[in-house]
């Protein structure tokens, strides 16, 4: 079986039904033959999971002081 190439757009569309095994076969498929030649793709697979991980711990992290102002004023920028 062929497998139908699939864009990076698509699979940032469905990264987390990934993760949570909510893809139909095919599109698993068309997913991980993705994986296998993306390397932003599976950086942001690694970075989906770690995050994930991390929420499911429970576990809150104290950011350090100015952080949040640091974050919003980059985010502006841009």
């Amino acid at each position: 079986m062929k497998v139908i190439e699939i864009s990076c757009l698509e699979v940032w569309r469905e990264i987390s039904n990934f993760l949570d095994g909510e893809v139909d076969p095919e599109m698993r498929a068309r997913m991980e033959a993705h994986f296998k030649v993306c390397a932003h793709c599976t950086a942001i697979l690694d970075g989906t999971k770690n995050v994930v991980k991390l929420v499911g711990d429970g576990v809150e992290y104290q950011m350090p002081e100015g952080f949040s102002k640091r974050l919003y004023d980059k985010i502006k920028d841009r």
